[in-house]
């Protein structure tokens, strides 16, 4: 299993970074989801803003979600040149 979402906070470029709970520090781009199914709704950056850490993984207002393996498999290692806010 791998580890889970314990810290996320939203970026304005539709990108999330992510602390999982190895201490793993990963950036993960939402934006090739967005126009897919409830996904879709994440468009508006007030609601991509909601982003919280629930249950191990990523949780919006709206209750989307994403698996937390998704995240931590797909998402890239930060590096401080990673991030564009």
């Amino acid at each position: 299993m791998n580890p889970r979402v314990q810290t996320v906070k939203a970026q304005k470029d539709f990108t999330l970074l992510i602390t999982f709970t190895n201490g793993l520090q990963k950036v993960f781009d939402v934006k090739p989801y967005l126009e897919t199914g409830v996904f879709k709704s994440l468009k508006n950056i007030a609601m991509f803003s909601t982003a919280h850490a629930e249950y191990g993984t990523v949780v919006w207002q709206n209750n989307v979600d994403f698996d937390p393996d998704t995240l931590f498999l797909e998402g890239e290692k930060f590096s401080s040149g990673t991030l564009q806010t």
